[in-house]
């Protein structure tokens, strides 16, 4: 495939994504993730009756989206410490598109991935803790 191809794939792909997140997170911003209704149950609380680490994570969004930290934090605060690692790949992947020298995630060392991983299992025990309201998506 030539480099023109290519190039202009990214640039496609990037475009995709990012008007993608714009679109989703205008409609999480518009439509409350608090009023029952307008978004499917998580499959896994439904299920189990337990919290997944993502359980409150449209709320979160729904409230960073209106300025609201406190309550994203209060809603999945794993979501919120996650929000700009997701911001930094997405700038670095914008920056190395435009020909500019840019970090990349398959440089991440398998050292913070298998990291990472523990703290999203210990988070989804840490939330199901009985008594352990403070992490649940309240």
């Amino acid at each position: 495939m030539a480099a023109g191809t290519s190039r202009r794939r990214g640039a496609f792909a990037f475009a995709a994504v990012t008007l993608t997140a714009i679109a989703a997170t205008a409609v999480v911003a518009t439509r409350s993730p608090e009023e029952s209704g307008h978004y499917p149950t998580c499959p896994f609380l439904a299920v189990t009756g337990l919290f997944c680490p993502g359980c409150g994570s449209l709320r979160a969004v729904h409230a960073l989206a209106h300025g609201d930290l406190a309550t994203a934090w209060d809603r999945n605060p794993l979501a919120v410490l996650l929000l700009p690692t997701v911001l930094v790949a997405w700038v670095a992947w914008g920056l190395r598109l435009l020909g500019r020298r840019a970090w990349h995630p398959s440089r991440v060392p398998a050292g913070w991935i298998w990291a990472l991983l523990v703290v999203v299992l210990t988070y989804w025990g840490a939330r199901n803790v009985p008594g352990w309201t403070w992490l649940s998506p309240a």
